[in-house]
């Protein structure tokens, strides 16, 4: 029978899997069925069904050991029935995070729990073990992670601050370096941000290099290098948050045994004095040579850096003195013969400034300047600031806060000199507008716009009951409401613009942004001591204000982040129809924001159509190349026309500067290849605060002057300031942005360029076309025997007859000389070497200046004469009492000597001898002394910054004052009476203007043909400084 029963059942199924957990007790079971089709019961009377104890599959190898409770069931945390961990998240204001969800960091990540509405969270079973980790998460903030620390305690609590997510921000790019064949060489690259960069790439020309042959992270080694790696280097720091690339570095590899620097010194031309007429070449211009100081492969120490313990830098290696003949002397100057590597001058790099507000000038006294989080410096009592840029620093971003809340909290990105010195900045700040008071508990619209004739921009809505206080509690009561807007359409608040318009796309570039508004938001409880948060506001941004329809699509929210100065995406628009107001039916885009930490914002689209205006600027009209400036903040403001009139623009949309350097600057800007008006732009130029002078474009406009030749200089429609109202300013110009065709040869060497030919630009010879501005010096003229430019600290050249013995210090000697007389009067130092072995008897070099008619004393007139200050020479060995000799041009005795001076130098030997009463000579004096002693004494780190406080000083007649304006009567030093000059006999600064029409820069084959303006058309010096001598304050 049970034979027979086998023969109607199905053979048994597999065992099932064990029902036990890994290592635990379970059940398997199988099964199996009957196979007759009738009577079953009868011949399948055996179980269809059976099962078996049995342990469950071997535990896969848990790690985890618990110091703490137990391992949970995935073995992936520790768990403890009995603890509760208590958490609060907060913004970076103190606000809270509702809504973050809280994470534990597993073999992926588990949502243990979400945070209310005070951003507080509970979560129970995990253990206080410092092992557990947790991950808090809220749109636009950085992901934060916290470890729960080591605890005895079962209820634990822990706080958390989210930070806003953001791209990287470069804050250190690689720097240029030269190397030879064979040798290495360490490229570095560092990047902040929230979250942290976790991923760095290098490229070497627009070529990624390939992270698993390089082996690099954010430390790029290239070892036994040769010719082909030669080129631009840079990195891509990225992050969840994004992406951003560092500025490029070249990499120079030269043969082992070839020559560091071209030996070939370049041209470079001094101006002579006036009774120096060269001969040979019917000029007073004589070529002294150059070295530029560019990057040289030098001495390697062992080991590779970021930084080079020492930079080497192309300079001169030989110099040999001519002697230059002038009408009945001779004259001394160290030329050039030989370039080669060696140490870099070291240098400092400083900032200095004025605040004031854009509306009334009213200076920003004692107020706070942060560089990021950090205060760096304060503003005086008139607005002024100085700050001294840290090394290694890329961009100057800097915030100027007003202490007593009148003035708009500023951000400003400063450009500086990268090869030290000083650039002066005006900083203009907006006014705060004055509070206005809400309901919390109704809707509240608030206008932005500022022109009383027309529409606002945009509105702001603030729906019922969206305030609440930083701890996240709703606010119910009345708002004090400060909504400050900087309005487009006014042209006058170009200046005012926070940072410079830029942001940083997807791929870790730099785009420029164009604004149709910026607004600052403050809001405050009642009394206005708390500040307060709005949620859920709508911006209702007027359609048709925008000019421009392929705007509509691309307008974007944007708030300031202030410590990059960059500006960072807050939302998209929505075209919605609507009738606002009772007004007809309007289309507006609307964009949501939430105003907690940040209170800046911007309505602004990208823009794509982008060029570079080239600009120099010179010290005279001859517009010589050896007579560029550098240091000259150049400005651009980005307008856009009334459409069919391209002389009357209808707002500014961006606002740039730049400073140029030794081949001038390329300024950024907006522009568009088919239709030139399509945007416009005016150009002005400032160095110390002082405007400079544009070319003129009327009567007659001359294309040799302005530096750009015909037709391409009809199509960009320069003109002047001064173009159709000669009484308005001649210190700036508009120009149409017309993008160069390509198809065009002669718009094709500046002075506009593509965005992507920067390096054209940046690069183009002195021949190429350029707009220009330049400097009437005035009266004066500095001539030095060791050539130097002030504006180019590292041309300072280390020899005993340098006029400024140490690059990093310069201290600059004034003398005041009262003039007694009916004439103006030209004035003259001679200074020598007086008791140093090694310069006794031969020329530091001469400075000329004219003395300025006093305004109240018509027969008394005054100078400040810079002379060669006393000290150390180059070496820092012994000093050196530089022997002065002042001499007035003309019949002049000799007065008085200021008592106290004359005092000093008896009783401080030697004293030199002075027979002749028609000039004044002495070893100048070692201490600084001050205005009791007619001497006017500054030390600075840069030397145009040091002569100007100093003749400010000397001008007032004080040691800590300063003006414009000449006093004739106060600290003296030296006084002179002269006669009336013969009308033949000709100044030393009329013949300078008379010469100068010789060496006028043209285009290149062309004729001299720009001719300055008649004495009559220039404005008066005898009430102020004249611009060679003006102080900047």
């Amino acid at each position: 029978l049970v034979q027979d029963s086998k023969r109607f059942l199905s053979p048994w199924s597999k065992w099932s899997e064990c029902s036990g957990k890994c290592g635990q007790t379970g059940v398997q079971k199988r099964t199996r069925t009957c196979l007759a089709e009738r009577l079953w019961g009868m011949h399948c009377n055996e179980a269809t069904e059976e099962g078996r104890l049995c342990i469950g599959h071997v535990c896969s190898a848990c790690n985890i050991t618990c110091p703490m409770g137990r391992v949970n069931a995935d073995c992936d945390a520790c768990m403890c029935e009995d603890a509760i961990l208590h958490g609060k998240v907060s913004l970076e204001d103190g606000s809270p995070a509702a809504d973050a969800r809280v994470y534990l960091q597993a073999k992926k990540l588990k949502l243990l729990t979400t945070a209310d509405n005070r951003g507080m969270f509970r979560i129970p079973g995990v253990c206080p073990d410092g092992k557990n980790t947790l991950k808090i998460k809220k749109a636009k903030y950085a992901t934060a992670t916290v470890t729960v620390p080591v605890s005895n305690r079962r209820n634990l609590a822990i706080q958390v601050q989210l930070h806003r997510s953001g791209k990287p921000y470069i804050f250190r790019s690689p720097e240029d370096k030269a190397r030879r064949v064979g040798q290495s060489v360490s490229l570095c690259c560092d990047a902040l941000g929230s979250p942290a960069p976790d991923r760095y790439l290098w490229y070497h020309n627009g070529s990624l290099l390939d992270p698993s042959l390089y082996k690099y992270k954010n430390n790029l080694v290239l070892k036994n290098l040769n010719r082909d790696q030669s080129g631009e280097y840079f990195c891509k720091a990225s992050s969840a948050g994004g992406s951003a690339k560092s500025q490029s570095a070249k990499l120079t590899v030269i043969g082992r045994q070839e020559a560091a620097c071209n030996s070939q010194p370049e041209s470079h031309l001094i101006q002579l004095p006036h009774d120096c007429l060269q001969k040979e070449t019917n000029s007073f211009y004589y070529d002294v040579g150059k070295c530029p100081a560019k990057t040289c492969a030098g001495k390697l120490d062992k080991g590779m850096r970021c930084k080079d313990n020492v930079s080497y830098c192309c300079g001169v290696s030989k110099m040999v003195t001519r002697d230059i003949s002038c009408n009945g002397y001779t004259l001394p100057t160290k030329v050039v013969i030989e370039c080669g590597c060696k140490k870099c001058t070291e240098t400092k790099i400083t900032v200095r400034g004025r605040a004031t507000a854009a509306d009334n000038g009213e200076p920003l006294r004692f107020g706070h300047i942060y560089m990021g989080n950090k205060r760096v410096s304060m503003t005086g009592y008139k607005g002024t600031f100085s700050i001294q840029v840290p090394a290694d620093t890329e961009r100057l971003v800097l915030t100027f806060v007003d202490r007593l809340q009148k003035f708009v909290n500023t951000t400003k990105v400063l450009p500086f000199k990268e090869n030290g010195g000083a650039v002066f900045h005006e900083i203009k700040l907006l006014r705060k507008k004055a509070p206005v008071t809400l309901e919390s508990t109704e809707t509240n619209v608030i206008s932005l716009g500022e022109m009383e004739e027309d529409d606002p921009i945009a509105e702001l809505e603030i729906p019922p009951n969206a305030f609440y206080r930083k701890n996240g509690e709703a606010y119910r009561g009345k708002v004090k409401a400060s909504v400050t807007f900087l309005d487009p359409r006014n042209i006058s608040t170009a200046a005012v613009t926070q940072s410079d318009l830029n942001f940083v796309d997807d791929e870790g570039d730099v785009f420029p942004l164009r604004t149709y508004g910026m607004f600052s938001v403050d809001f405050t409880d009642e009394q206005g001591t708390e500040s307060l948060n709005a949620e859920e506001v709508k911006v209702h941004l007027d359609a048709a204000q925008v000019k421009m329809p392929e705007h509509l699509q691309e307008m974007k929210l944007w708030s300031l982040n202030p410590e990059t100065g960059l500006w960072e995406e807050e939302g998209d628009f929505n075209v919605e129809k609507s009738r606002r107001h009772k007004r007809e039916q309007r289309t507006f885009l609307v964009g949501n924001m939430e105003i907690k930490e940040r209170r800046l914002f911007n309505l602004d689209v990208p823009e794509s159509r982008r060029c570079y205006v080239k600009v120099r600027a010179y010290r005279s009209e001859r517009f010589l190349q050896s007579e560029q400036i550098q240091g000259v903040v150049i400005s651009i403001i980005n307008m856009e026309p009334e459409p069919g009139f391209s002389s009357n623009p209808r707002a500014w949309g961006r606002f740039d500067s730049v400073v140029t350097g030794p081949n001038g600057a390329c300024v950024p800007a907006f522009c568009d290849e088919q239709n030139p008006e399509a945007y416009t732009a005016y150009i002005l130029a400032s160095l110390g605060g002082e405007e400079l002078e544009a070319v003129p474009s009327a009567p007659k406009l001359n294309p040799n002057a302005v530096g750009v030749p015909q037709p391409y200089l009809n199509k960009l429609n320069y003109k002047r300031t001064d173009h159709e109202d000669s009484t308005t300013k001649k210190t700036a110009f508009s120009i149409s942005m017309a993008k160069p065709s390509p198809n065009s040869p002669e718009e094709n060497n500046g002075p506009i360029y593509a965005y992507e030919n920067i390096s054209e630009c940046e690069e183009a010879p002195h021949s190429a076309a350029h707009f220009r501005f330049y400097r009437i010096e005035g009266d004066r003229y500095d001539y030095n025997t060791v050539p130097f430019s002030e504006d180019d600290l590292m041309s300072w050249t280390d020899d005993y007859l340098a006029w400024w013995p140490k690059p990093m210090e310069f201290r600059a000697c004034y003398i005041k000389v009262k003039i007694n007389g009916p004439q103006e009067v030209n004035i003259r130092s001679r200074n020598m070497g007086g008791t140093h072995p090694r310069t006794i008897g031969k020329l530091y070099g001469i400075r000329d200046v004219r003395s300025i008619r006093d305004p109240e004393q018509p027969d008394v007139s005054a100078a400040c004469l810079e002379f060669k200050c006393s000290g150390m020479l180059f070496d820092q060995d012994r000093v050196d009492r530089t022997l002065v000799k002042v001499v007035p041009q003309g019949s002049c005795r000799r007065e008085s000597v200021n008592s106290m001076l004359h005092e000093y130098l008896v009783n401080h030997l030697p004293m030199a001898t002075n027979n002749d009463s028609s000039e004044y000579t002495m070893l100048a004096p070692l201490d600084p002394l001050g205005h009791n002693y007619g001497i006017y004494t500054v030390t600075d780190q840069d030397p145009r910054i040091a002569k100007e406080i100093a003749l400010g000083r000397c001008f007032d007649g004080t040691s800590d004052g300063t003006s414009r304006i000449m006093k004739s009567n106060i600290g003296v030093g030296l006084t002179f009476t002269c006669s009336e000059r013969s009308a033949a006999e000709q100044s030393i600064f009329q013949s300078q203007r008379n010469i100068g029409q010789q060496s006028i820069l043209v285009q290149p084959g062309e004729s001299p043909a720009y001719q300055r303006q008649p004495a009559s058309r220039r404005t008066t010096q005898g009430r102020i400084p004249m611009r060679g001598q003006r102080p900047t304050y």
